[in-house]
């Protein structure tokens, strides 16, 4: 089974890697859609690290895909040798966490916004769903598939040298407290400046967003906030049973799936958005003066990471509950004291 889920992987990734590179390639040739140089809507080309490109670039995508291609394919071998985990994860990072920016939680943080609007009326100025997810910003999510399926078959790889598994429950438990914590005191700041008190930064920089961005900064605020008290289930029982007062699915066991995609892609999401801060801050376009429009989001990826831990040991923990629970049933067969008396 473990050959199998690596080789799935392994050529879901190395497809992946061919369609991209043909895509670069086309790129190159003069197709339109490069999702980076002039024809992305980034305003002063800060956002992304590919921002000075132009549609040339597309051969190097072209043989940065081959590459991805044939190291996807060496993971799909039973083999001995480490080597192809020695490319394949600094090539998982660089499509999951470094080309992606901050658009990416962006896009994900107002769909719900943008979801209700209609129901309520509101305008949100006219932006709509073309806003939030532009094509360079949907190009983000196609590299974040494609590191993840190279991700998955490492691990699938990997696990032919498998030993204990670092991603316990207690230190599941300790990052699920650090990944509610962390995004606090960017929640207190935003709170803050929706009831007009300048947390972090000067009265004329508050007096800039009292057209109603301060409003759109405490959405964004408590939907961090909610999103911690939802990362409590990675710990707590409602986690893995439906609680009572969920009609129709009280007592049923939480399908991992349903916890583990959620928080693994937010885990994602973040640590991008708080990487594209700290390149900001380490390029000098803030001051200390301001510090609450920055500070906090520098430690983003330290939210990230404790989210992206507490969520593999919720995943561990509940495969491990699984085969107890699987022996523990053929054991009640067996014995003449369950289904099969």
């Amino acid at each position: 089974m473990k050959i199998f889920t690596s080789g799935r992987h392994g050529y879901a990734a190395a497809l992946w890697a061919l369609a991209y590179g043909v895509l670069g390639a086309a790129w190159a040739l003069g197709m339109p859609g490069f999702p980076w140089g002039p024809d992305d809507p980034d305003p002063d080309g800060a956002l992304s690290i590919l921002a000075g490109t132009t549609p040339r670039f597309g051969w190097w995508i072209a043989a940065f895909s081959l590459l991805t291609a044939v190291t996807a394919l060496a993971l799909t071998r039973r083999s001995g040798h480490r080597a192809p985990l020695f490319l394949a994860w600094p090539i998982a990072v660089l499509l999951i966490l470094v080309i992606p920016d901050s658009r990416l939680m962006m896009g994900v943080a107002y769909t719900p916004l943008l979801l209700v609007a209609p129901v309520f009326g509101w305008s949100l100025g006219g932006a709509t769903f073309a806003d939030a997810w532009p094509w360079p910003v949907l190009n983000q999510l196609v590299c974040v598939l494609g590191g993840l399926l190279l991700a998955a078959a490492a691990l699938a790889y990997a696990r032919q040298w498998e030993r204990r598994s670092w991603f316990t429950p207690e230190r599941g438990r300790v990052a699920v407290y650090v990944a509610v914590a962390v995004p606090l005191v960017y929640c207190a700041t935003r709170w803050a400046w929706a009831l007009g008190i300048p947390l972090g930064v000067s009265a004329e920089f508050l007096a800039e967003g009292e057209d109603g961005l301060w409003l759109a900064g405490a959405y964004l605020a408590t939907f961090g906030a909610l999103g911690g008290v939802l990362t409590l289930g990675l710990i707590q029982r409602w986690g893995e049973t439906f609680p009572r007062w969920i009609l129709g699915l009280r007592g049923r066991r939480v399908p991992p799936l349903l916890a583990i995609i959620p928080a693994g892609f937010v885990s994602i999401i973040i640590t991008v958005a708080g990487l594209t801060y700290i390149r900001w801050t380490v390029a000098g376009r803030f001051t200390w003066a301001e510090w609450g429009a920055w500070l906090p989001e520098c430690f983003w990826p330290i939210w990230g990471a404790a989210l992206a831990i507490a969520t593999v040991s919720y995943q561990q923990r509940r495969k491990v509950d699984a085969r107890r629970a699987g022996a523990d049933h053929a054991r009640a067969v067996l014995t003449g004291d369950g289904t099969g008396r």
